[in-house]
């Protein structure tokens, strides 16, 4: 694990929240992927989680793959105005498609992802399309770029955050969770206090309990046993509710030496990598790659963990949160840059 330098100069990528947010991102996502199906006890044989260095090549899996794919189907829909519903869900579409067929596309992708993108390639309504039960992570492990985009409004933001959930992950939870980890990234690239953030992200979901996006859901809600829109969104908040009275939880008692997932999930599910990924960052507020470095030391599905907690630790501290050394090399680094230098400005 000792850490790895480059023969060339390194430069960081310039920029702000939006940058640091999808670098971080992806950096996690490279430190966790050689370690999402090892036990805590088998990474730490090749030494101290704290001196963890990024892997050479610095490779990303389908958790940055498709949050590129999200960024541009954004770009695709937004066009001059709002964005639409309809044009975001056909833009996706296209783009999960895309990703789906990437030659790429073999670094163990969630296999609900890959169901509901096979039906959507055949020309199946996407609301037909999703896998209606799932509230696996990959709903919001992609979900960070409506969190950057300041020209977005609060139902838009809300709304296509839930929309690219839906697309392949249909439970209530998964968009609950798409949602809240969007705004948790909009929040901080405001400004907000980390130590603050549960409290916020629970006036948040308080606030949204019943609220149903029916502009961008159409009747997705009847994909299920439930018996209105209100009842079928209540049921997604209330378990990312509880996911962060387990947060609290942990940041009241949680060590930095401990394993995070035993505390506030293994992030297998969409609320509890939120959760997850919220105390990494919190826990190491001053410090994002030691963050990062918590998060891939886990027992639990640390890529998307670690994506997780450096989207927020990226969209805190900007892009200087980052060692150029492993921004110069991770995977995909000019699309990254780019996108987060549209954003930033």
């Amino acid at each position: 694990m000792n850490e790895v330098t480059t023969t060339a100069p390194a430069q960081a990528p310039p920029g702000g929240a939006a940058t640091g947010a999808l670098f971080g991102l992806a950096l996690g996502d490279a430190l966790g992927f050689p370690t999402e199906f090892a036990s805590v006890p088998e990474i730490l044989r090749s030494g101290p989680w704290q001196h963890m260095s990024l892997p050479v090549p610095a490779l990303v899996t389908d958790d940055t793959q498709m949050t590129l794919a999200v960024a541009r189907a954004v770009d695709t829909a937004m066009g001059p105005g709002r964005l639409d519903p309809e044009r975001f869900e056909q833009a996706l579409a296209a783009e999960f498609v895309l990703w789906l067929d990437a030659p790429d596309n073999d670094r163990a992708p969630g296999s609900t992802c890959l169901a509901a993108c096979a039906r959507l390639k055949k020309g199946t309504p996407w609301r037909l399309a999703t896998e209606a039960g799932s509230k696996g992570c990959g709903a919001n492990m992609r979900v960070a770029p409506l969190g950057l985009i300041a020209s977005l409004d609060s139902e838009e933001r809300a709304g296509a955050a839930q929309l690219q959930a839906a697309l392949t992950h249909g439970h209530p939870t998964a968009l609950a969770a798409a949602d809240l980890t969007a705004h948790a990234v909009w929040l901080l690239k405001k400004g907000a206090i980390p130590p603050r953030l549960p409290q916020l992200l629970r006036a948040y979901a308080l606030s949204q309990s019943s609220r149903y996006h029916g502009r961008w859901l159409g009747d997705l809600w009847t994909r299920g046993p439930w018996r209105s829109p209100a009842g079928y969104i209540a049921r997604g908040w209330d378990e990312n509710l509880k996911a962060l009275d387990r947060l609290d939880a942990a940041l009241a008692s949680a060590a930095p030496d401990d394993d995070p997932c035993l505390v506030t999930g293994a992030g297998w599910v969409a609320e509890e990598a939120l959760a997850t990924g919220l105390l990494c960052f919190i826990l190491f507020p001053r410090d994002p790659v030691m963050a990062l470095r918590r998060a891939a030391c886990s027992s639990g599905d640390s890529d998307s963990v670690a994506c997780l907690t450096g989207a927020f630790a990226g969209a805190f501290h900007g892009a200087d949160a980052w060692p150029a050394h492993w921004t110069d090399r991770v995977e995909h680094r000019d699309a990254l840059a780019a996108h987060g230098a549209r954003w930033d400005s």
